[in-house]
């Protein structure tokens, strides 16, 4: 019949008509698809009923992996997916069909075929309108809403161009229907693209003009204006949706040109209570680009066990909570330093930080910024960054932090993600905002010439706002506290193993991150602390410290000095440290710019800290004589929990060599695990803390994300086993009850002797004279995979390319010794790493490139 698709589900119903627009007692012949008949054939009572409602110009094709994963998981669940009148394989009833007129057919024929509940909804492109419809229609029956790529309403946006060229007189008749032009541009938008056989299973049903008058009546009556027909029942039921009372899941992909994100955002807005998961790079046909199956019905199962969210199973938990605005308002007349910036020179006084933060609040709350607004921060770290966080910690609204460190594409992807309502930025920020059209009614930094203001699209000024905010003389008595349990921030991850991720915190969870490294490293209030690092920037406040950003690009970091670390140090008698390894390396190569007072600036430091990738214990001991007096640690940790672990310099050198990089002992408040590794790689389901056995690294602690924003598959598999966040890194303890990591699970080398972790090979190979940095990555298929080294050289070569044979075999050598046979050896003049850190080895990209080279590709540098 159609590839993909048992003939066994096509089935043609007659359906009585009460549509206006038909003669009275007009019965229409549906087509449908409908596994009722295998369910009984398995002895099965359906759990539930799927009723799938496809878009324009799709049909019930589009549905057919439900079909399938329902039969290969043999699960109790019926599917029924109808083409509506008009289109796919139903009759065509002459009639022009509006909105109102689709959403009574379809109640007609689910009456037609004596449907009971409980139903699941399930729509996509026009479809999700039509099946919401039913859904307003039929709430005794409804349980669950599941939609992808729609939109209820224009919510004030103006009609996609796509949409808007078919729609365009001059076109619309030749584009959808005397041509097969609006299908062909449709089924083009897949990602990856439609296999031909499938591609023709899709224009099967639409061969001739008079076949696709539904597809050309569908596009006519798009509801964007207000005085359409139509727009009556849109706006009814975009109202009535926010009554639904049921789960709802939305799937979407974000590359849609015709439902963008803004779409998901209005959904979210009006069913807050829905599950969302955006997969990157997918488009309009999701069912077709990804597998929404397994989702929906992993889905369906816990919506109908009624499990506790993330977030109530937190309220229940009643840990301790302070504010993280505590401190600051302890300390309103305190006219000792705050915070500090050094270049341009810049300081607030506790007092005046207080001030500060209370009249920004003020001034954001009167253009619009409330309790779980949305705030993307496009600001540099420093006075005016900590102020404008704070501000929104003292509203409620949420902070989002999408740093520059994920280069353009990465950090655009990051905020059309996160959809702000507010977008506060920089000049550049502002200019890249209007170039890529991100979400967020601009706010600008700084003050701009009104022309510059009007081009950009901005709105406000942080000046204007702090003028005003002032006005009122706020105080914190003046703002309602926030739910400590509701979101306060959204932070995303490096991208080092794919997308960045944005991670959710509520204020709890701020809250118990400052209160794990308050008592980690004794970070008493008073201390000094030099921000080096960007997750640091905002605790300074929050932990009682006087804080100070040095002078540097913390999106580079790199672009740290010594001179540059020690006069910040300087200006606040700074106590503590925070660094980034890349930092500290450019810092150890500059140190010999360092003045006798800059060096006595760093005397005075009593803990050094540094997170962000492992870091060489020579690095460390070069660290040491830098800060003589300092306690060095390395806590390990990651944008969802900050930290897990800790470990001094002299702990790293008691634990010597190993399997992996030694990180110690858990945090304040975490407990770690391990979940076992199989032959196979893949995690057992429970936690151990068995010595020397390698597995994916658990934690748990107060400070742990509430949850991946928009993730909600990911989300899903990161809590997979109750009670543990899995971290996705791999490990073991050990005899000491030391944690190694061993590396990331996504950077197994699956061979056929089972799976091998990177971390000693490449620290083994480090070891060859001739081999700088190095890492181990897979080539071939998983279970055969060989393990390839990737090195960079000294000297350092020019040019990618294999290492020559007597170097070659001195790796091999030494790379056998931790038991991992090496099968080739490539020389390259820079491994790949991510933007944010610039230390962490990008093995993904490089297994791409190791596995092109190698299969006879022109070599190139990765």
């Amino acid at each position: 019949m159609f590839p993909g698709l048992d003939e066994r589900y096509s089935h043609y119903v007659q359906a009585p008509s009460t549509s206006t627009v038909d003669t009275p007692g007009s019965v229409h012949l549906w087509h449908l698809l409908d596994n009722q008949q295998e369910l009984t054939e398995r002895g099965f009572t359906p759990q539930g009923t799927l009723l799938c409602v496809h878009g324009n110009p799709t049909w019930s094709y589009l549905w057919r992996s439900l079909f399938n994963h329902v039969a290969e998981q043999n699960l109790p669940w019926r599917i029924i997916a109808v083409d509506q009148l008009d289109m796919g394989l139903s009759a065509r009833t002459g009639q022009f069909r509006r909105l109102a007129d689709r959403v009574n057919d379809l109640s007609d024929l689910t009456k037609a075929l004596d449907l009971t509940g409980p139903v699941t909804t399930v729509g996509h492109d026009w479809g999700g309108i039509i099946s919401l419809g039913w859904a307003l229609a039929h709430q005794d029956q409804l349980a669950n809403v599941v939609l992808t790529n729609t939109a209820v309403h224009p919510a004030g946006f103006e009609l996609p161009a796509a949409l808007k060229l078919a729609s365009n007189p001059a076109v619309h008749g030749w584009g959808t229907k005397t041509t097969a032009a609006f299908l062909r541009v449709t089924h083009s938008l897949a990602q990856p693209a439609l296999d031909p056989e499938v591609r023709q299973a899709f224009m099967a049903p639409y061969t001739t003009a008079v076949k696709r008058a539904g597809v050309g009546n569908f596009v006519a009556d798009i509801p964007f204006a207000s005085d359409h027909p139509s727009r009556p029942t849109l706006d009814q039921i975009s109202r009535g949706i926010r009554s639904l009372n049921v789960p709802a899941l939305l799937l979407w992909g974000p590359k849609d040109p015709v439902f963008s994100d803004r779409y998901l955002r209005d959904l979210i807005e009006r069913l807050p209570q829905a599950q969302v998961h955006r997969f990157e790079g997918a488009s309009h046909l999701l069912p077709e680009d990804r597998d929404v199956a397994t989702p929906i019905f992993t889905w369906l199962d816990q919506a109908s066990a009624d499990e506790p969210t993330p977030q109530s199973a937190a309220r229940a938990n009643g840990a301790q909570y302070r504010p993280m605005l505590a401190e600051v308002d302890s300390r309103t007349t305190d006219q000792s330093l705050a915070v500090v910036d050094v270049n341009p020179p810049r300081s607030l006084s506790w007092a005046e930080l207080s001030e500060r933060i209370n009249a920004l609040a003020a001034g954001l709350q009167q253009v619009g910024v409330r309790s779980n607004s949305r705030v993307n921060l496009l600001v540099p770290p420093g006075v005016d960054l900590t102020c404008l966080i704070y501000a929104c910690l003292r509203l409620g609204a949420v902070i989002v932090v999408a740093d520059a460190g994920l280069g353009t594409k990465g950090m655009g992807r990051a905020i059309r993600g996160a959809g702000p309502d507010f977008l506060i930025g920089i000049d550049r920020a502002l200019v890249g905002a209007k170039m890529f059209g991100w979400p967020g009614t601009r706010i600008a930094l700084n003050d701009l010439p009104k022309a510059q203001r009007t081009a950009l699209g901005v709105r406000h000024t942080v000046s204007e706002l702090l003028d005003s905010g002032k006005r009122l003389a706020p105080t914190a008595e003046t703002f309602t506290a926030a739910d400590p349990d509701a979101d306060a921030a959204v932070l995303f991850t490096s991208g080092s193993t794919g997308p960045a991720k944005g991670v959710v915190y509520t204020h709890r969870q701020l809250a118990a991150m400052r209160d794990t490294l308050q008592q980690t490293y004794d970070l008493k209030t008073g201390s000094a602390l030099v921000a080096g690092f960007a997750p640091f920037a905002l605790l300074g406040p929050a932990l009682g410290a006087t804080s100070v950003t040095p002078d540097m690009d913390v999106t580079a970091p790199r672009t740290l000095t010594a001179s540059a670390l020690a006069d910040a140090a300087a200006a606040v008698d700074a106590t503590a440290v925070f660094a980034s390894p890349a930092a500290l390396t450019n810092v150890l190569a500059t140190r010999g710019e360092l003045s006798g007072a800059q060096q006595a600036a760093l005397n005075k430091v009593s803990l050094m800290l540094s997170a962000g990738a492992p870091i060489p214990e020579r690095l460390l001991n070069e660290v040491q004589l830098l800060v003589p007096h300092a306690q060095i640690h390395t806590p390990y940790g990651m944008t969802e929990a900050l930290p897990v672990t800790d470990i001094n310099l002299a702990q790293i050198s008691d634990a010597g060599q190993g399997n992996g990089v030694c990180v110690g002992t858990a945090v304040y408040g975490a407990k770690v695990a391990i979940a076992a590794l199989d032959d196979a790689g893949q995690p057992a389901a429970e936690p151990q803390n068995t010595i020397n056995t390698t597995g994916e690294i658990l934690v748990r602690a107060p400070h742990v994300k509430d949850r991946y924003d928009r993730l909600w598959i990911t989300e899903e598999l990161s809590t997979s086993i109750p009670g543990w966040h899995r971290t996705g890194d791999v490990g073991h303890f050990d005899s000491e009850g030391r944690l190694w990591v061993e590396g990331r699970l996504a950077h197994l080398v699956h061979t056929s002797s089972g799976p091998v972790t990177p971390v000693a090979a490449e620290h083994a190979a480090q070891t060859v004279a001739g081999i700088s940095r190095a890492a181990l990555v897979g080539v071939g298929p998983e279970g055969t995979q060989a393990a390839v080294i990737v090195a960079e050289a000294t000297p350092a070569v020019k040019k990618a390319s294999p290492a020559p044979l007597e170097l070659t075999q001195r790796v091999r050598s030494v790379v056998a010794e931790v038991g991992v046979e090496v099968a080739a050896v490539l020389l390259v003049p820079d491994l790949p790493t991510d933007i944010r850190h610039n230390s962490k080895i990008d093995r993904a990209a490089l297994a791409q490139w190791a596995s092109k080279t190698l299969n006879g590709g022109r070599i190139r540098n990765p």
